[in-house]
């Protein structure tokens, strides 16, 4: 029992502490765009993400069958990544086709966007696993829901600031029903703000908006840190409340994210309902993961629980600061 609750609270130490040195709120998959400016000529660009500066020129995309590339793609890098843009020529309609990107590693994706003249944007995303994409004939709805949906479950798993705050509210409230009433709320609120700034309604300058993120979560840890004899808090009695007033912030977060990749014209409101139901899918798998194990551990070993919630919340709670103290100087 001793074992289980002590590896329980590494775990817990380690996914607290991971994102420490990772960027907060990142959702910059590469992307790659083909727009067709006159009959059979088309423009390509793309942007390839990367850790560490790659030794060599990575390789350009590779292009549908019925085209050329007019001259020699130009590539260079800038700010973590590897640009190019070309000119192609092509010889038929790219329905049909498939296009790809070498060079994917890891969990690196790219996010495809091909315009042609006249007819429907597509939405598409090429993976390491899965580095080649069919360009449709007949683009339908159902591509962008299910393109968009993935970018959504990816980034509140890959954003380490929403979840840690998704994090501190199940460790702070731990009753599940209360949980899943609290995450509602949450996903409501961002709902309504991801929506308005993604269609351009309001606005607000993503710097602030990062470092109240962090202080959210710096201002969870916290509570989850008082102790249990003290007078109740609004947080403690009302936390859906708390939780639907902070998720109208990271719903400015969820939309600058968004921004940086776009969102197909003739589609976005089905982007954008794909986008949050991906966010709500991913949220929800993260709660009932650490509702299971708080479970596991109240059963085997309870005289651990408070104690592994205390150093988590610690955890979150320096990581938070951190955030917030980088995002204000920076």
């Amino acid at each position: 029992m001793r074992f289980l609750a002590c590896l329980f609270a590494a775990l817990a130490a380690a996914w607290a502490l991971l994102p420490a040195t990772a960027q907060a709120d990142e959702l910059r998959p590469g992307y790659l765009e083909l727009t067709e400016q006159s009959q059979g000529v088309w423009q390509l660009s793309w942007k390839q993400t990367f850790t560490k500066p790659p030794a060599e020129t990575p390789a350009p995309p590779l292009i549908p069958e019925p085209c050329d590339f007019e001259a020699d793609p130009q590539i260079g890098a800038a700010q973590g990544a590897v640009i190019g843009s070309a000119t192609l020529r092509c010889s038929a309609p790219l329905g049909g086709q498939s296009i790809a990107m070498p060079g994917l590693i890891g969990q690196s994706d790219m996010l495809v966007r091909v315009q042609p003249l006249g007819e429907p944007v597509q939405a598409l995303r090429l993976t390491a696993k899965e580095p080649t994409a069919a360009i449709a004939a007949q683009p339908d709805t159902f591509q962008v829901l299910r393109t968009y949906f993935i970018i959504g479950v990816e980034h509140i798993l890959a954003g380490w600031d929403h979840l840690l705050f998704v994090i501190a509210l199940v460790l702070l409230i731990k009753n599940w029903r209360a949980v899943i009433l609290a995450a509602t709320a949450f996903t409501i609120a961002h709902s309504i703000t991801l929506a308005v700034a993604a269609l351009g309604y309001v606005g607000l300058p993503q710097a602030p908006v990062e470092a109240l993120i962090a202080l959210s979560i710096l201002f969870l840890a916290l509570e989850i840190l008082r102790p249990e004899g003290e007078k109740l808090t609004l947080t403690r009695r009302f936390p859906w409340v708390v939780a639907f007033l902070f998720g109208l912030l990271h719903g400015f977060g969820f939309a600058g994210a968004l921004n940086s990749i776009g969102l197909p014209e003739e589609d976005i409101l089905a982007a954008l309902l794909a986008f949050n139901i991906g966010v709500e899918a991913g949220q929800l798998l993260v709660i009932a993961v650490l509702l299971a194990l708080l479970a596991v551990l109240r059963r085997m070993a309870v005289q651990a629980l408070a104690p592994t919630v205390r150093f988590s919340a610690y955890g979150i709670g320096i990581i938070g600061a951190y955030w917030l103290v980088d995002r204000v100087i920076a």
